[in-house]
């Protein structure tokens, strides 16, 4: 048995040795179970732990793996965003109106992974309804950055995020609205992917923004994530949105050659708004892609800048249609004694939802209604082609585009609650990728003041593989995913 502990192993070591059969599905189950109990008072990421139920998959998964019918992820534990739907277990998007909600199906994603062998471990914290970028809207309480626990680990998969690099988890699901994977993912120090619109299902994920939102992954490297997004890509004729193209096998570009690869710098990226000691650790990030052969070039998105004002008016748009479901009839939060139907819906909405996506839905029901649509809404979409366009034109000079995650490094908690506009920029350099339905990466690249930096990798339209490679190269070549908080060494 190798002396690397369980917990310090990537999701791709430890399938090798469960594979190899170093160790039992139980014995790695059992010890995550044993790190969540231990870091839940500090870093509260997960909402639901379903620990019986995951040493039953483990003893499954044992046998599979001693008869022989093993997958690539029999036997490996994750946890799941709480925004999955999960039959017979608590699915809340971290909010009061659905604090009781037990779905009685899976979600697309969620049974690929399980027909695929893994071991949920149980459910993740988010921001409400995926509502944030600093995850502090949960009705359960905020999660904790693991490098530092007085900071945000970013939102709304900031469950995820802390959770893979305290090691309690090794991979998590998570999504992607404007930056929900990759913002996270750059404050805790982790690798997420937000995949192509499309390319994996949404059935079965509570929706906040229908034409934004997109399933993903946080790993600790992008070889683990090329394994997983294997597993969870693919036509769902259940999704109405899902692209119908066929799944490579994205672990086996890892580690082609980097000569040549035309890496385009947004001149965008680079403004007066990132922190300079951010932007140190990028360029020399870039050094090492240049010294693994690729060639810088300077490109331009002049509408790139108006990606926030955009996407906080089609966000918000989408969510009050999509959470008008939440009434208090069906399902979800009811008020006590209601005197008629108006005050049901009046108190058991207002009872139910949280400031935040309270604060979305007015300004969705705003956009959206007479007068009010064509100056908003139907402007925002117009701009919104431009941002495509622009990107579309990028890609003509560059293979991938690669820059800043987030602005700044994780920020203190609840030191942006009171001041939305600063919160909503935080997540600048994300939104443009989801307004255009392109794939996006974040991987660590540095720390400033012991806090992760993240580097973003954008790519053309269902080109994940050349992202993987891009990133696993970069990561072959340094070891800033492999640090991990002192604290849960």
């Amino acid at each position: 048995m190798s002396a690397l502990p369980i917990h310090r192993r990537t999701l791709t070591g430890l399938a090798k040795g469960l594979k190899r059969r170093e160790f039992s599905s139980v014995e790695v189950t059992r010890s995550y179970l044993g790190r969540i109990a231990a870091s839940q008072p500090d870093l509260n990421a997960f909402i639901t732990v379903t620990g019986e139920a995951a040493l039953a998959a483990a003893a499954v998964a044992d046998a599979r793996l001693a008869s022989g019918q093993a997958g690539p992820l029999t036997g490996v534990p994750l946890a799941h965003k709480d925004i999955f739907c999960t039959e017979g277990v608590l699915t809340t998007c971290g909010s009061k109106m659905l604090a009781n909600f037990v779905s009685p199906y899976d979600a697309t994603l969620v049974a690929r992974l399980r027909d695929a062998g893994t071991v949920m471990l149980g459910k993740v914290n988010m921001d409400e309804f995926a509502m944030g970028s600093s995850n502090e809207t949960s009705h359960f309480g905020p999660v904790r950055n693991p490098w530092n626990t007085a900071m945000v680990p970013g939102g709304s998969s900031g469950g995820s995020a802390a959770a893979v690099a305290a090691r309690i988890a090794p991979a998590a699901t998570a999504t992607d609205t404007g930056g929900s994977i990759r913002q996270p993912a750059a404050l805790c120090g982790v690798t997420g992917i937000k995949p192509t619109y499309g390319r994996v299902s949404r059935y079965g994920m509570i929706a906040f923004a229908s034409s934004l939102d997109q399933g993903g992954l946080i790993t600790l490297s992008a070889e683990d994530a090329a394994l997983l997004l294997g597993a969870i890509a693919g036509f769902d004729p259940r999704d109405s949105t899902s692209v119908d193209t066929p799944v490579p096998d994205y672990t086996a570009t890892l580690g082609d050659s980097l000569e040549g690869l035309r890496i385009g710098l947004v001149r965008q990226f680079f403004d007066k708004g990132l922190d300079a000691r951010c932007e140190a650790q990028i360029r020399a990030a870039l050094a090492v892609y240049e010294k693994l052969g690729a060639r810088l070039v300077e490109v331009d998105c002049p509408n790139l800048p108006l990606s926030v004002p955009t996407y906080y008016v089609v966000a918000p748009a989408e969510c009050s249609s999509n959470l008008a479901r939440f009434d208090g009839v069906r399902f979800g939060h009811r008020c006590a004694d209601p005197k008629n139907l108006i005050d049901l819906y009046r108190r058991s909405r207002g009872e139910g939802f949280g400031a935040e996506v309270k604060r979305r839905i007015m300004t969705g029901t705003y956009v959206l209604s007479a007068g009010y649509y064509d100056a908003y809404y139907l402007k925002a979409q117009r701009v919104r082609q431009l941002i495509s366009r622009d990107f579309a034109q990028a890609f003509t000079q560059a293979d991938v585009l690669v820059g800043p995650t987030s602005p700044v490094p994780a920020f203190p908690l609840g030191s942006k609650t009171a001041d939305p506009i600063t919160m909503y920029l935080n997540d600048i350099y994300t939104i443009g990728a989801n307004l255009a339905g392109l794939p996006g990466m974040s991987i660590p690249c540095g720390f400033v003041e012991g806090l992760p930096v993240g580097l973003q990798i954008v790519g053309p339209h269902f080109s994940e593989a050349r992202m993987l490679n891009a990133a696993h190269r970069y990561q072959t070549e340094t070891d800033w995913h492999l640090q991990l908080p002192a604290a849960y060494a």
